[in-house]
């Protein structure tokens, strides 16, 4: 497998900030590219530790990037804020939804995906709107959110209760919402539940809509693979929730952006790895190496048709990957891509030779000649 990409930004930990991460991209009306992150600023790295939204910019197509700006607080209820998803509307407005937590008195966790707008290219934002409005703790990965073609916003999500870790549900379950306002208002379009009666469930889901009417939802779980639904009529019927045999998971996050017309996936491939003693601090296997495959501008070679590896069913699917990491020593997870003139950009947490994963942000890009086989 060819590795390809070199690095343009490394956005590191230190004292007093032990975690920078969940990155998202946006091309702004004037062609700068905004970079999004969550910085943690306190002595703990833990998803509900003190963090607020950051923000850097490229005017060069990201060969470099300006100094960080800190463009979103969190309020005094508030845990923290994190994990942003920025995107350009069809009103000329940009448009993030991040995640808020806030300890309830009972001493449980919530975590609810909220919409803001800028006119500003992210130096400032309106007011909040709740894209869900029952509390509970709701979890929608990074660089997730797609701006339809005819300007509709989808939002995938996963559900895992009233509380967190108090009143949690038996399995999570996966959620298709969207906004035909602009994120004014929000209405469900569909609910994905696991295959499988345990508590494990359907987490962190992705969606991708293609040309001919193929809308693909897909989730992380611990069951080995990305588990995925297919559309073939926008939305309107669904398969059922199967493992794509392509996308194997050690229980981490895809991202997938269409660039250039084909859909761009990185994930971590778990049979490299799947014998190895190495594992994060929660013991799931380690999140090493970061692969990137490309599919055909319909989905095609991605494994949306249920391929499997009988009869070469998934050579053309393996004939597209490349390495983006490959040293397995450190563990790379929850990406974020936007297309360049000259290429794409990715964003990954980079473990930066610590214990936890969700460490340091790396920021590398991808030319368009490296991809010539």
């Amino acid at each position: 497998m060819k590795k390809i990409g070199s690095e343009k930004l490394f956005i590191k930990t230190g004292p007093g900030n032990p975690r920078n991460g969940e990155g998202t991209f946006a091309r702004l009306p004037d062609g700068r590219i905004l970079f999004g992150y969550t910085e943690y600023y306190g002595s703990l790295w833990e998803d509900d530790a003190i963090a607020h939204l950051c923000a850097r910019w490229s005017e060069d197509e990201g060969e470099t990037w300006s100094d960080k700006a800190v463009i979103l607080e969190k309020d005094e209820k508030a845990e923290n804020i994190m994990s942003p998803s920025l995107f350009l509307m069809k009103n000329g407005l940009l448009g993030m939804v991040y995640l808020r937590k806030e300890r309830k008195e009972d001493g449980g966790l919530i975590c609810m995906p909220l919409f803001r707008s800028s006119a500003d290219g992210g130096k400032s934002w309106g007011e909040p709107t709740p894209c869900i409005d029952e509390d509970g703790y709701y979890c929608g990965i990074n660089d997730g959110v797609v701006v339809g073609d005819d300007g509709r916003i989808f939002l995938p999500f996963s559900a895992h209760g009233e509380r967190y870790p108090t009143r949690m549900a038996p399995s999570a379950t996966g959620y298709l919402m969207v906004s035909e306002d602009y994120g004014k208002s929000w209405k469900r379009l569909m609910k994905f539940e696991s295959p499988y009666k345990d508590d494990v469930g359907l987490a962190e889901p992705g969606f991708c809509a293609f040309p001919n009417g193929t809308w693909w939802s897909w989730f992380r779980t611990a069951y080995g693979n990305q588990y995925q639904s297919v559309s073939r009529d926008e939305g309107k019927t669904w398969g059922p929730v199967i493992p794509n045999f392509g996308f194997t998971s050690p229980d981490s996050p895809m991202r997938v952006k269409i660039i250039r017309g084909k859909p761009h996936a990185v994930w971590n491939p778990l049979g490299f790895n799947c014998l190895s003693e190495a594992t994060e601090v929660w013991k799931s296997p380690k999140r090493t190496p970061l692969v990137l495959a490309i599919g055909g501008e319909n989905g095609e070679n991605l494994g949306l048709d249920g391929a499997t590896f009988r009869n070469g069913g998934l050579l053309d699917f393996a004939a597209n990957c490349y390495l983006l990491e490959e040293d397995r020593s450190d563990s790379y997870c929850y990406p974020a891509l936007q297309e360049t003139r000259d290429g794409f950009l990715v964003a990954y947490y980079h473990s930066n030779g610590g214990e936890v994963c969700l460490n340091s942000t790396k920021i590398i890009k991808v030319y368009l000649q490296e991809l010539e086989q």
